[in-house]
């Protein structure tokens, strides 16, 4: 794992003196280890020259299993430790925008549910999640678009709904296409809102994150869609007002899980804690 830990930090800084001083280490220690897992492997994983180092193809294609064997260790070690404090670790992926959905009371529920396991949780997009649960950088993910790959498993969880808010405008016939912002937080969600609302497709600023454009209603003026409970905080705090003809964009909400645990008791715990969570009981969408 000296070796794994050694290649992975080398990913990130391209530099084996940077690397070093991070492990604290000598460069030559740096460079004997790549040499060994090189050797181990029978492939050159890194490239140096004069402009400075580049993982080769071999390199790029064994990067996400290396962050794959390290979690597996990790999550061996805290397995195997009589004086642990969990017995397992679980990394959960949450949707940008579904990290402000009463996260505190979902971890409370996943830690009631699973006392001995010890959950980290990360805020990401659904593409990356995805691509960490094939890698196994991931266990279990909350997310809005499904991206299908032969060893995933999605069900449905529920939905969560955006309106329109704005800061100097209560009827979709007002909304000025000039000062309007474009919400760009899911395909679905894009899909939906130019089949409802063509007159806005085409405008200048388009956010990708409900938190920032919350930020950009409460520092500049304009009219966007928001999360449900961002647009009654606004409001409350006199920002925006409700657009009150718009329509309601509902975004479908997803879990995602590697296909070998879709049966295992304590991901089917989390599944049915995530389901009650985003107020659906519908059932499985696909498995691949």
């Amino acid at each position: 794992m000296e070796l794994i830990e050694t290649f992975l930090d080398l990913c990130e800084t391209r530099s084996f003196n940077q690397t070093a001083e991070r492990l604290e280490v000598t460069q030559s220690t740096v460079s004997g280890r790549i040499r060994s897992l090189e050797t181990t492997m029978g492939v050159r994983l890194f490239q140096r020259s004069r402009s400075g180092t580049a993982l080769t193809t071999e390199g790029l294609r064994f990067e996400p299993h290396a962050r794959s064997l390290r979690h597996n260790w990790v999550t061996a070690l805290n397995a195997t430790r009589d004086s642990a404090i969990v017995g397992v670790t679980m990394r959960v992926g949450l949707q940008h925008d579904l990290v402000s959905l009463a996260i505190d009371r979902l971890i409370s529920q996943f830690r009631g549910a699973m006392p001995d396991t010890a959950f980290l949780f990360e805020a990401d997009y659904s593409e990356q999640m995805c691509v960490d649960l094939m890698s196994g950088a991931q266990d279990v993910a909350v997310l809005y678009t499904p991206k299908t790959q032969p060893d995933l498993h999605f069900e449905t969880l529920g939905e969560v709904s955006y309106v329109m808010v704005s800061t100097n405008s209560t009827r979709l016939s007002d909304v000025d296409p000039d000062t309007y912002i474009l919400a760009n937080y899911a395909p679905a969600f894009s899909a939906n809102h130019a089949a409802l609302l063509p007159q806005l497709a085409n405008v200048s600023l388009s956010i990708g994150q409900n938190a920032a454009m919350v930020d950009l209603l409460t520092s500049l003026s304009g009219t966007a869609y928001v999360l449900r409970h961002s647009a009654q905080t606004l409001v409350d705090a006199g920002t925006c007002r409700h657009v009150a003809d718009a329509p309601v964009i509902a975004q479908p909400v997803f879990v995602g899980l590697n296909l070998r645990n879709r049966h295992r008791a304590a991901y089917r715990k989390l599944v049915s804690i995530l389901r009650a969570h985003y107020g659906n009981r519908s059932g499985p969408r696909r498995g691949r």
